[in-house]
């Protein structure tokens, strides 16, 4: 058996060594490593004018988004739980803005021509924000940001049934509330100012903002701040 492999050029199971009449391979020239293209950086920016900031707030940071996108406009993409969180904040205020003249559960005043007018609504909420730079010298969503950290409740008071009587408790308000609820001042400030007089609703909601921002007394949502915590204070 062994010399009838010797003399064949096939091996044991019938395979055949092709190598074995082949001449060597020559060497594989060496490729140069090509040179990686540099990846093409795209920055946006609000409005294509504003760059995002940072909130300094640690229990309102999960719930403003300030991410950068040209046109704040999320077109009912988001679903689930805490969706709002995800629609960037100056989307949030424009949409407050759509029903601005809502008080309670009824529409103390009309709110006109921003009833379904996204696009109207948008344009006043960055003429604002125009406003709020050119006075301020500065980015006007930080300046937003601030007024929000600054004017957002805390702790509001609930009514509930006991017994015979309504028992009021003060209770801790939650985070996307506490958003809402400033968004909401915001937005019925500004066209109360408005209403009916000289002062343009971008303007309005500028000064709002602004005074907002400095913590001041000026400020409609600063003063349902107080009045709300002061309740909450004496119904402990």
């Amino acid at each position: 058996m062994e010399d009838q492999y010797e003399q064949s050029d096939r091996r044991p199971h019938g395979r055949r060594d092709y190598n074995s009449d082949r001449a060597p391979r020559p060497p594989r020239k060496q490729v140069k490593p090509q040179k990686q293209r540099e990846k093409t950086k795209f920055t946006f920016k609000l409005f294509n004018r504003w760059d995002p900031v940072e909130v300094s707030d640690m229990s309102l940071r999960d719930y403003i988004n300030t991410e950068a996108r040209i046109v704040p406009r999320s077109a009912g993409i988001h679903r689930g739980r805490f969706h709002k969180s995800k629609m960037h904040i100056v989307e949030r205020l424009a949409l407050k803005m759509m029903v601005s003249g809502h008080t309670g559960k009824k529409h103390k005043l009309t709110s006109g021509k921003f009833g379904g007018g996204y696009t109207t609504v948008i344009k006043e909420v960055e003429d604002a924000l125009a406003i709020i730079e050119k006075k301020e010298g500065k980015n006007p969503l930080e300046v937003l940001v601030k007024a929000i950290e600054n004017s957002a409740l805390r702790e509001e008071v609930i009514s509930y049934q006991l017994g015979s009587i309504m028992a009021r408790e003060a209770v801790i308000t939650a985070p996307q509330r506490r958003v809402d609820k400033t968004l909401r001042y915001f937005a019925q400030a500004a066209y109360r100012s408005a209403f009916n007089k000289r002062k343009g609703l971008a303007q309005a909601l500028a000064d709002e903002i602004i005074a907002a921002s400095k913590g001041s007394s000026d400020s409609f949502a600063m003063k349902e701040k107080d009045r709300v915590e002061r309740e909450a204070t004496g119904s402990r």
